[in-house]
């Protein structure tokens, strides 16, 4: 195989990787019923003025299924991270006792359920967007090459067998992510 489609395709595969990594950390970000510290990874807190992630303020915990527990590093710190999770808008009622700040995950309703997979479906879909720009990406490069055209048919078949193989990967993220929201 010629070195340049070679290194045409390495580059489509590493642009889908990509893809297929942001949607696994979107997903943890999405709950499923279980309490995660990553339900937190969007918090931001005002720390001495400046916007800092919660993770850089506080150690996450999740001592059970249902709760999670924000121990934060200076005890000053507490209102401050409170009012980050209220701002935040997650649903979360979190809990200060002197120490450090409890939430309890409610169960998710159905509806709840519904608009999660929903969201985890958007999710997969922008994720396949990326797939299918980085296939038309390669196949740009592929006919502006100087290479004959059985070579150039066989690189684009190659680019979309690639194409497909993450597509199916993402529909089984999909599906094992769908499971995982609907199981009560």
């Amino acid at each position: 195989m010629n070195e340049e489609i070679k290194f045409l395709l390495d580059a489509a595969k590493e642009s889908m990787d990509a893809a297929i990594v942001h949607l696994e950390k979107e997903f943890l970000k999405i709950r499923a019923g279980k309490a995660s510290p990553a339900m937190l990874s969007n918090v931001k807190v005002d720390y001495y003025g400046s916007q800092t992630p919660l993770s850089q303020v506080a150690n996450i915990n999740t001592p059970d299924a249902r709760t999670i527990s924000v121990q934060p590093w200076e005890k000053n710190m507490l209102q401050e991270i409170e009012k980050a999770i209220m701002q935040a808008n997650l649903g979360f009622n979190p809990m200060n006792n002197g120490d450090y700040v409890i939430i309890n995950v409610p169960p998710l309703t159905e509806e709840r359920r519904r608009d999660l997979v929903k969201q985890a479906k958007g999710e997969a879909e922008d994720a396949k967007v990326s797939v299918r720009t980085a296939r038309q990406d390669a196949n740009k490069e592929i006919r502006d090459l100087d290479i004959s055209e059985d070579l150039q048919k066989n690189a684009e078949t190659d680019v979309q067998e690639l194409t497909d193989t993450y597509t199916q990967r993402i529909d089984t993220f999909l599906d094992n992510k769908e499971v995982e929201i609907m199981k009560v």
